[in-house]
């Protein structure tokens, strides 16, 4: 198959119409932008598209109703795109987007969603290692970590910089808040709130993240205030409810503070404890 030609020059790199192996089998309706490469045995399909410099790598499968940003990595046999494992799942118009600076790594999965309309999402910077699930109407926020065979069933979210260890199933509908922290082989039946690492299965919570807080640069104060959060919600014998009262008078409402009594106050299914 001949190379797509596309789009207008962008950036200070050479541009170069899409690089298609001759074993690939790419559907002319699929929409490839420039430096693109698709290797060897991969199967695209007529409504992707696939913007600049991605790399498609050897019999990788992107199909459905999906959309790729820039400069993402599909490793060997990925498989992006294909129907939801939902039995409710009725043909109906549903998507994948997928944004930027992702690695999608060997045989990592993600689903399309289920429901008219619906989508299911992956963000920026993402690391989805080798046999990573991301089921139908999941949506994985930006800059995470998804370790060897994490697998999210449908309706999943992981917030940002959220890092999940490798063979870790986790529950529909649950959430892990943003710098989160979950080990591996953990089970997640329930929301993990920002902040706060979990670990174990049955999972238990074993305090604030703070390694990976400071990598991300937060200060002492913030940790010594979401350390104070964290006791009254998990070590003062109180329930939620209280716990959340105590919060918002005995701890520095900053933004943090604020972001995790939101996440919890959202919580449909309850937070680990």
């Amino acid at each position: 198959m001949d190379p797509i030609k596309l789009n207008k020059a962008a950036g200070p790199h050479p541009v170069r119409a899409a690089e298609i192996h001759p074993t690939a089998v790419v559907h002319p309706s699929a929409r490839l932008g420039h430096n693109v490469t698709i290797g060897p045995h991969a199967v695209i399909g007529p409504e992707v598209v696939i913007g600049p410099d991605c790399i498609v790598g050897s019999s990788v499968l992107i199909d459905g109703r999906t959309t790729i940003g820039r400069n993402n990595r599909f490793f060997h046999g990925a498989a992006i795109g294909a129907e939801p494992q939902d039995k409710k799942f009725g043909g109906e118009t549903s998507y994948v987007e997928i944004g930027d600076n992702n690695d999608f790594r060997e045989y990592s999965t993600v689903h399309s969603a289920s429901g008219e309309g619906e989508k299911t999402r992956v963000g920026d910077n993402n690391l989805l290692m080798a046999y990573v699930h991301i089921a139908h109407n999941c949506h994985v926020h930006d800059n995470c970590v998804l370790a060897n065979a994490v697998n999210l069933a449908g309706h999943v979210e992981v917030e940002r910089n959220a890092i999940i260890g490798g063979m870790t199933p986790i529950h529909q509908f649950v959430r892990v808040g943003a710098f989160a922290f979950v080990g591996g082989a953990s089970r997640l039946p329930q929301d993990v709130p920002p902040f706060i690492k979990v670990a174990g299965n049955p999972v238990e919570v074993a305090g604030i993240n703070s390694i990976g807080l400071k990598r991300n640069g937060f200060t002492d104060a913030d940790l010594i205030n979401l350390k104070t959060a964290y006791r009254l919600l998990y070590r003062s014998g109180l329930n939620v409810s209280q716990a959340l009262e105590r919060i918002a008078t005995d701890c520095e409402l900053s933004v943090h503070i604020e972001e995790l009594m939101a996440f919890i106050r959202r919580s449909d299914r309850g937070i680990v404890r």
